[in-house]
């Protein structure tokens, strides 16, 4: 018997939704009669109602930062990454750089690109909210596209969509979600990190504009968010804010504590106590 809060097993997320359609059958229940009650209850709180106003839900909602690799875990994958084909290290420095979700890197196409001023555009309909936008991407990036473009021309000089796949089975078809999951699958398990995915690329590269300085508004306008409430996250995650109030709390304390240890005389100061 596993408890629903061990940690082990669905997460959390998935646990509330396999609940959706049983609550809902039990409310169905309810309305023809059959039950007086729902077993699967719903958190609520009642404003004003102090005792009894809040009611717990059979699943806790719980809010995680996303994880993402250390230094040493992303120069990992890059090290495992380096033996792949252009196509898949282009696609993986894309990811990043511009950080794009799985859906968004996989639907871009060719007249998408603009080289000389190294920009992308990612087409509304591929996004997540509808919002389209245009994202830089790095010059070092610029270089493997390059080379992919080169290469991609041995497989088909038609325009269209920029990542083919090259396997006999689909031949110079558009690759699809599934087969770029299973490639960053493979290279998070070579590199020994399983919980690497499509969407570690872009959680790490908006944590990076945090840790950088970058203001929200325009976190949340490269990232393709509608709202800021998203794009907190990633500046929680980055620890940007706290850091600097302990840094600047820290200064303070550390001035007001060598000021008081003076008074215990020049000589000790003057031995190190500073």
């Amino acid at each position: 018997m596993v408890s629903l809060d061990s940690g082990a097993g669905l997460a959390n997320a998935t646990l509330q939704q396999r609940l959706v359609p049983v609550r809902l059958f039990y409310d169905f229940l309810m309305e023809e009669g059959l039950r007086e009650s729902n077993p699967v209850g719903r958190g609520r709180y009642t404003p004003g109602n102090r005792f009894g106003g809040h009611q717990r839900g059979l699943v806790p909602r719980l809010t995680k930062l996303p994880w993402i690799p250390s230094d040493q875990q992303w120069l990992d994958v890059l090290t495992v990454a380096r033996d792949e084909p252009v196509r898949n290290r282009v696609m993986l420095a894309l990811a990043y750089d511009a950080a794009l979700r799985r859906e968004e890197l996989c639907s871009l196409r060719t007249d998408d690109l603009d080289p000389g001023r190294r920009t992308l555009r990612v087409r509304a309909e591929a996004t997540k909210n509808r919002l389209e936008r245009v994202v830089p991407y790095s010059a070092t990036t610029g270089v493997l596209l390059s080379g992919y473009l080169a290469h991609r021309a041995t497989i088909s000089r038609a325009r269209g969509p920029l990542f083919l796949s090259e396997s006999r089975r689909n031949h110079a078809q558009p690759l699809t979600l599934w087969t770029w999951s299973k490639v960053v699958r493979r290279l998070a398990l070579a590199a020994d990190l399983p919980r690497f995915s499509t969407h570690t690329t872009r959680h790490l590269c908006l944590t990076d504009l945090a840790r950088m300085g970058w203001e929200l508004h325009a976190i949340a306008t490269f990232a393709g968010h509608r709202s800021t409430e998203s794009t907190m996250q990633y500046i929680h995650l980055s620890g940007r804010d706290l850091a600097e109030k302990l840094q600047r709390g820290m200064d303070q304390i550390h001035a007001w504590r060598v000021e008081k240890l003076a008074m215990l005389g020049p000589d000790l100061v003057s031995a190190g106590w500073k």
